[in-house]
């Protein structure tokens, strides 16, 4: 199987997969409570601090960490541009 048949298959299964899924928050609120217990993690490795002190450092570390995220999708944007003129971008139709 090709990697475009691959991919093809893949995308048919997750919309498949989501159309049968009623409640979207609750299938992904596991990864989503793991992906911001992370950063509490990063700012109070000891859990030491304030449970409030603690929230608020948690979510500037996760703005920083976004923002940095944002930084590199546009250097990547700005590399492939600069590569291929005109061709970065998607069409309107």
């Amino acid at each position: 199987m090709t990697l475009a048949q691959r991919s093809r298959r893949a995308r048919i299964a997750a919309h498949a997969s989501w159309a049968n899924t009623a409640d979207r928050a609750g299938r992904t609120a596991p990864a989503t409570a793991s992906f911001l217990a992370r950063f509490e993690r990063q700012v109070d490795p000891l859990g030491v601090l304030e449970p409030g002190v603690r929230e608020q450092m948690a979510l500037h570390a996760r703005r920083a960490y976004m923002l940095q995220l944002a930084e590199r999708s546009a250097k990547a944007r700005r590399k492939a541009a600069s590569r291929a003129p005109g061709t970065s971008r998607r069409s309107a139709g």
